[in-house]
């Protein structure tokens, strides 16, 4: 009797340690995988945002258990290499090979998830980066091409539009960014349903920019800064333009998007409603 009692404490407590250990370990899987795509080529502003993102989207990704690769080679961009991942990042650019253009728009169609940054809904014909990708700047974006920015890049403050958003849960109803540059677009997307703004400037930032030219100074208008697609998982921001000390030619950093504790909070927010595995909103 005393030997079966022995056993049995024995058997518990192996089940007890098989149990703890296989929930630390189911605890300790990541929740989700992200990998961000970057040229890091040109203008030292986004690249100096590149450096930055690579260096505070690891930090955080230990902070909330999930996985954070990136990689400059767009060929990357296809069926199996993104097949590991259930959020893709466009940290400054967009990807210009037609294989890769198509293997993106099949992934978010499948169901995938993407955070986009500044420079990569840019588009512009003529110029460097053409508008040549239909259904990622017209129908994706929704935006169409660039059509002018403000200058220098200076703080805003920007209006929560979609505070029962996920990714808005912890913005109050307005707030002061980073210094950025910002866009305005071909489209306006107040007029398409597909599209729902997250943040747009508020009035109380004008004049926005400092110039020198006139036309880089906004004094009136509506401008959205974050959107997303109601068909699509996905999230654009207009923030990831750092302020550098061009007029002295040093081309140090003045600015850090991430020094904003604000504008983190509402870009780990985004990445974590997009790496949940639940429906666009």
């Amino acid at each position: 009797m005393i030997r079966t009692k022995s056993f049995i404490r024995v058997i518990a407590c192996y089940a007890l340690c098989f149990f703890i250990l296989n929930n630390t370990a189911q605890a300790q899987k990541p929740k989700f995988h992200v990998i961000a795509f970057y040229t890091g080529r040109e203008d030292q502003a986004h690249i100096s945002f590149m450096h930055e993102a690579n260096k505070w989207f690891p930090e955080m990704a230990k902070k909330y258990n999930f996985t954070y690769d990136s990689t400059k080679n767009w060929s990357n961009m296809n069926a199996e290499f993104l097949s590991k991942y259930q959020v893709v990042v466009f940290l400054d650019s967009r990807p210009e090979d037609p294989g890769a253009r198509a293997a993106f728009e099949k992934y978010m169609k499948n169901g995938g998830a993407w955070l986009g940054f500044h420079f990569s809904a840019f588009a512009l014909t003529p110029s460097g980066v053409e508008a040549n990708w239909d259904w990622y700047h017209n129908e994706f974006l929704g935006s169409g091409q660039y059509v002018s920015n403000t200058w220098r890049p200076t703080p805003a403050v920007l209006r929560n539009e979609a505070k029962d958003h996920p990714a808005l849960k912890n913005i109050p109803d307005t707030f002061r960014s980073a210094p950025n540059e910002w866009y305005k677009w071909e489209k306006d997307l107040r007029k398409n349903p597909d599209i729902r703004i997250l943040l747009s400037i508020d009035s109380s930032s004008f004049p926005l920019g400092t110039g020198p030219k006139q036309n880089e100074i906004w004094h009136s208008g509506y401008y959205p800064v974050v959107w997303a697609n109601k068909h699509y998982k996905m999230i654009y921001m207009n923030m990831g333009h750092n302020d550098i000390d061009y007029e002295h030619h040093t081309n140090k950093d003045l600015s850090h998007t991430f020094d904003n504790p604000m504008e983190s909070k509402l870009i780990i927010d985004a990445l974590l409603w997009l790496g949940n595995g639940e429906k666009a909103e």
